[in-house]
């Protein structure tokens, strides 16, 4: 499939921003951020680069687990505003080129959500059976693996019925059971609902524990129900996406694609990838993530992995082995408080790194490996975790947008946040948009400098992966081809400078490469060799110029 042959795959060469509408920016001065103050910052994300917005829950909630203990699928939270202000959030964005998605959490509900409080009513309830029971006592010693250490198991006793139900995370978050034909309609109907409301898809929580069965349970293959949910979604948006939050290896992931067939998961976030980008940044080498890129399956092109480096949970290393873990924690968490759950760290990038170039180095990596790639709000102005929370709330602090009170968030007494801001050196009057706007050499301009430049380079959402080969440890050359040309990325994790060597196959003669980032023109000698001085924590985008190709760069 040629490029030009299809603009629906609009999601192959989106740029996805994550954020959480009560952290985001107060409107009405209460203290937590709303829609309406996110309208007001379309116009920043669209300048931004921003192509699709993906909004994390804002559905009523008792809010015991930052919103992903959802009371009611159809509404909007009223702190956060109304479905009228959704609305104009989403009209605003399609005005500005950005597609919205939401997350779908569908795994379990809210113990306030009144389906599960019919069914602990009455075993006779007709919404008992929306939900995982047993008459026996569960195994003891049985551990919560999502939660190790806060949550005790994953069975929960009702005391008035004398049955336990099933909680794959907190106790106040009953699993749903995806084999009762009637909750797997509930959910159907609330894709149909957002996606009328002008959605292009999802964001689908926990997948794999969204499609456990309960044993004996009259459902042969679990998938079969990811693959009627796309179908759905697609008769009634050819756009929309699923994208799948699908912590497993690559082998396993295939079978969430769909297979050949791409008839499940549309995109799905590369948590190997990511766990090995943080292992070559400790030790230093390309090798730990050349490793992975090279295990990763080759997918049919409807489908396509998701790029992170942070997002709202901990940095999970569960992929890693015991020593890899430790490498990374000695490296970035040497404290204890920054850890949680045994596997993963509770910071943000920039304090992590530390070194500016390191940082820089590490986002042009994410904008140039193959996939799309998905920020985390503030990632680009450099924000850091407050350190006095503890767990995976220190990195959900509010937006920074400028250095006046509240960080420019909002006018209520600081007491009334949502959340506490930083107070260290990544505290609002260190680290805001404001300031970084007016400063060209800022972050926040180096952002928009990627993904303008990304914007214009489909080879890197399309195109076909290749390392190439080289003798330094440290640097990693990648390639990237596909029918409107071929981008060269070059990235060194040491703090030192080094010259690579390496071969650029398969092109004409009088070909030479383009530096995106600058203004240099490299040329390509005999056999295709290219020598490329590159500095400390440096990074080079390399589009190929073929003689008569006439292509602007």
């Amino acid at each position: 499939m040629k490029i030009t042959d299809t603009s629906d795959l609009w999601w192959k060469t989106a740029v996805v921003y994550c954020l959480d509408v009560e952290t985001y920016l107060d409107s009405d001065g209460d203290g937590v951020g709303d829609l309406q103050g996110l309208a007001q910052r379309i116009d920043y994300l669209a300048q931004l680069g921003v192509t699709c917005l993906w909004l994390m829950p804002f559905y009523p909630t008792p809010d015991r687990d930052d919103g992903y203990d959802v009371a009611d699928f159809y509404g909007v939270d009223p702190r956060l505003g109304t479905l009228g202000d959704f609305v104009e959030v989403v009209r605003t964005a399609r005005d500005r080129g950005m597609r919205v998605i939401v997350d779908l959490v569908v795994n379990h509900t809210s113990d306030k959500h009144p389906w599960f409080v019919s069914a602990k009513r009455s075993v006779d309830s007709p919404y008992r059976d929306f939900y995982v029971w047993r008459d026996d006592p569960p195994p003891k010693g049985q551990k919560n693996a999502v939660f190790p250490g806060e949550a005790d198991g994953i069975w929960e006793k009702d005391e008035k019925s004398g049955q336990w139900y099933q909680h794959s995370f907190y106790p106040h978050q009953p699993d749903l059971n995806v084999a009762n034909p009637k909750v797997r309609d509930e959910i159907a109907k609330v894709i149909g609902f957002w996606l009328e409301l002008g959605i292009s898809g999802f964001r689908v929580d926990a997948v794999p524990f969204f499609l456990e069965v309960p044993p004996g349970a009259h459902m042969t293959d679990p998938h079969e129900l990811l693959r009627d949910l796309r179908a759905f979604m697609q008769r009634r948006s050819s756009e929309a996406i699923l994208l799948g939050e699908v912590n497993l290896p690559y082998a396993q992931q295939v079978e969430y694609f769909g297979g050949e067939q791409a008839s499940e998961l549309t995109m799905q976030f590369d948590f190997v990838g990511m766990q090995s980008i943080y292992l070559s940044l400790a030790r230093s080498s390309a090798a730990p993530l050349i490793d992975a890129l090279q295990d990763r399956p080759d997918l049919p092109v409807e489908v396509q992995y998701a790029n992170f480096l942070r997002n709202h949970d901990e940095l999970t290393l569960d992929k890693l082995t015991d020593d890899e873990r430790d490498e990374v924690f000695a490296a970035f968490a040497p404290d204890e408080r920054q850890r949680v759950f045994g596997r993963g760290i509770t910071r943000r990038l920039p304090p992590m790194l530390g070194d500016p170039r390191r940082v820089r180095m590490a986002y042009s990596l994410l904008f140039t490996l193959p996939g799309t790639p998905v920020l985390f709000y503030g990632e680009e102005i450099g924000m850091g975790e407050n350190i006095e929370i503890d767990g995976r709330e220190a990195v959900r602090t509010p937006m920074q947008w400028s250095a006046d009170r509240n960080g420019g968030f909002s006018d209520a007494a600081p007491s009334r946040l949502v959340a506490p801001l930083p107070g260290d050196g990544y505290a609002p009057q260190h680290v805001n948009v404001a300031s970084q706007v007016e400063d060209r050499e800022s972050l926040l301009h180096f952002f928009r400098d990627l993904t303008a430049r990304y914007r214009i380079s489909p080879e890197l959402g399309w195109g076909r992966f290749e390392v190439l080969g080289q003798d330094v440890e440290a640097i990693l050359v990648h390639s990237l081809t596909a029918d409107v040309g071929r981008v060269i990325a070059v990235h060194n994790f040491a703090d030192a400078p080094a010259t690579t060597r390496f071969a650029v196959a398969d092109e004409p003669e009088g070909a030479t490469l383009v530096d995106l980032l600058g203004a240099e023109r490299i040329e390509i000698g005999t056999k295709g060799r290219v020598e490329l001085e590159v500095a400390a924590y440096g990074y080079r985008w390399l589009r190929v110029s073929r003689p008569g190709d006439g292509r602007v760069t």
